[in-house]
């Protein structure tokens, strides 16, 4: 049957791997290292060839399903004999492995483009594509796209790594002949852009876009596949927003007691929410809000960091003991902190003396835990620890790219109000008065 707007064919070369590798390597960007397997032996060489860790995922799946982070062969071994009940593995649809980026930072865009022919054949004299929006995502590589928090306009990257990131966008929905909306996924590491993943339709993200940049994408889109052009309809770059939009996932992990709630590359949020203000921490602190969470203002904080983590967590941990909050640790954390010259107090682990982290979790003596996992599932201490914070409704932050964006925001909450900081205050606002043109 035929269809409007983008191809069949463009999809398809923006799903093959090899055609799609061909692409990238034509337009000069660059992309992770990967390969292609049918076999445990195939999936083997291709990760002992760019080096572990690995991202490896079925092709033609959505939602990241069995998309997992493989640190080693005999992880590896048992991955691929998992993978195959998730999609037909055959000669069309191999096992993707990827060298995966750790500490990259993920960005999504959406963009809108009237390269591909009409429905009637004929094509545009001046074809175009405009940016949407671009999106930073607020925890690293590794969360998907679909379960990470992200803010519009970005937040931390510079002005030349946003126009590198909107010059690839655009070289690709050319290329792949766009008609219609188009939403790339890319990676930043060490300044440098990695396109990981392009779809040439419409994405999730396109309500929060729309609602971020006062412009209804969607409705424009579907007058570009029906026939018309960007021109016709007045559609100009959207401007880089005042205010920040931040979009935030909902989880559904209260309606199935006891599951360990560390997210990972398998998407497993059923709703998304979004807060807008004229800053970033005040933004996320409302984004928070509308999802359930409710960041304290004061109180206990319990810490607990993987090692890797640890040197991130101290400015975080000393900021919050600044603004009186009460420092508790099991005893590895515990170590860290009091030798940073931080004020903490130890607690037993599970299992080593009470009252516990569990305890005072159950009594309502703890507001907010930051626990980076060290181990996994709903069987061990952590997992045990999260699973009764997700119950008791306590707020829980897993990433160490969250906590700082929630210890920003709780200091936001605190100096909001103040009559010499208009920025600082936050109230509720309609759309409509960030958009008053619109109104």
């Amino acid at each position: 049957m035929p269809i409007i707007g983008t191809r069949a064919e463009s999809i398809d070369l923006a799903e093959d791997r090899k055609r799609f590798g061909e692409v990238l390597a034509e337009l000069g960007l660059r992309c992770p290292a990967g390969g292609t397997a049918f076999s445990i032996e195939q999936a083997r060489k291709v990760a002992e060839r760019i080096g572990y860790p690995v991202l490896v995922r079925p092709s033609y799946v959505l939602g990241g399903r069995a998309m997992e982070i493989v640190s080693d062969g005999e992880q590896l071994n048992v991955y691929m004999t998992k993978a195959v009940d998730a999609s037909t593995v055959g000669r069309d649809h191999p096992i993707l492995v990827d060298k995966f980026l750790a500490l990259a930072t993920e960005v999504d865009v959406d963009c809108i483009a009237d390269f591909g022919a009409r429905p009637d054949g004929s094509r545009e004299k001046k074809p175009r594509a405009v940016i949407c929006g671009v999106m930073e995502h607020i925890e690293e590589a590794g969360i998907h796209s679909g379960d990470s928090a992200c803010a519009l306009p970005p937040f931390s990257l510079s002005d030349d790594v946003v126009a590198e990131i909107e010059r690839q966008a655009r070289l690709l929905a050319d290329k792949l002949s766009v008609r219609g909306l188009m939403n790339v996924q890319f990676a930043v590491k060490n300044g440098s852009v990695y396109v990981l993943e392009v779809n040439p339709r419409a994405s999730r993200t396109v309500p929060f876009v729309s609602k971020a940049t006062g412009v209804p994408w969607a409705k424009l889109a579907a007058k570009v596949m029906a026939g018309m052009s960007l021109a016709e309809l007045g559609v100009t770059e959207a401007p880089r927003p005042r205010q920040t939009s931040v979009k935030e996932s909902v989880f559904p992990f209260a309606k199935f007691p006891g599951v360990d709630v560390v997210l990972g590359p398998e998407m497993r949020s059923t709703g998304e929410v979004m807060g807008i203000d004229y800053s970033f921490a005040l933004a996320f602190a409302k984004s928070q809000m509308a999802a359930g969470t409710v960041l304290p203002t004061s109180g206990t904080v319990f810490v607990s960091v993987r090692d890797a983590d640890k040197r991130f967590v101290v400015p975080l941990a000393q900021h919050l003991a600044g603004m009186g909050f009460e420092i508790i640790a099991t005893a590895g954390t515990y170590s860290m902190l009091a030798e940073a010259g931080i004020r903490t107090t130890a607690i037993p682990k599970l299992g080593e003396g009470r009252p516990n982290i569990a305890d005072r979790i159950t009594n309502r003596q703890v507001n907010l835990l930051i626990n980076t996992p060290t181990r996994r599932g709903p069987t061990t201490d952590e997992g045990k620890i999260r699973a009764l914070a997700t119950l008791h409704q306590v707020p829980l932050i897993t990433t160490i790219t969250a906590a700082r964006a929630a210890v920003d925001a709780i200091a936001a909450l605190r100096a909001g109000g103040k009559a010499d900081d208009p920025a600082s205050a936050w109230t509720v606002r309609a759309l409509q008065d960030y958009f008053p043109r619109r109104a």
